[in-house]
């Protein structure tokens, strides 16, 4: 209870005083990619439970002749990397927060279509709602295995507290101001989960 309340009224203060920043990056993002401005994405949360996860816009919508749409390299921009090497595509998050969607801690909220390939230990990441930073995000993260990953967001199942989730914010917000890269996607920088091989944890 005290974590939900916490994550409403931050989620809330934040939206508010970040709300002149929320509206030059939507200004921004409209003139240099287009509409829309906010991209959704289905993601399993508390439980496993889908919601639409928001968050800006940070590729161009490109496709190749047959339709499909261009690997993510090609569709990124350097205006796309710079708001997420500033972590400020992630704002709208903030409205996922408010919602109860999502905390603002807890392990990230990744593919639906990863719910059926975690063992029985993965998929305890979802025993929380999923965060908007994370144990494992300033832990390594562009460093670690998906093994790894889900190993950390367990260990903060079993070890939350809201001391532990003022480390991790204070944390996150060290590492995006030092530009540790907190914020690269696992989507664009890490091969996608296929499962862990049998004897892993």
């Amino acid at each position: 209870m005290i974590k939900r309340l916490f994550d409403f009224f931050a989620a809330l203060f934040a939206l508010v005083l970040l709300s002149p920043i929320l509206i030059w990056v939507a200004l921004k993002v409209r003139s240099r990619l287009g509409s829309p401005v906010i991209f959704r994405q289905r993601r399993p949360g508390l439980n496993g439970e889908p919601f639409d996860m928001i968050k800006f816009r940070t590729m161009l919508e490109a496709y190749d002749e047959h339709g499909k749409p261009l690997p993510n390299e090609q569709r990124m921009t350097p205006f796309g990397k710079w708001l997420r090497a500033t972590s400020l595509d992630e704002l709208p998050e903030l409205w996922n927060v408010l919602k109860g969607n999502m905390s603002l801690v807890g392990p990230r909220p990744l593919r639906m279509e990863y719910l059926p390939l975690y063992n029985a230990h993965q998929a305890r990441r979802h025993e929380l709602r999923p965060g908007i930073t994370g144990w494992a995000q300033i832990n390594g993260r562009n460093s670690l295995s998906w093994e790894q990953k889900f190993d950390l967001d367990v260990w903060y199942v079993d070890n939350q507290s809201f001391l532990l989730d003022l480390k991790i914010l204070f944390l996150t917000v060290k590492k995006v101001v030092v530009k540790e890269g907190i914020n690269a996607s696992e989507e664009v920088t890490m091969k996608p989960f296929t499962g862990t091989k049998e004897g892993g944890q």
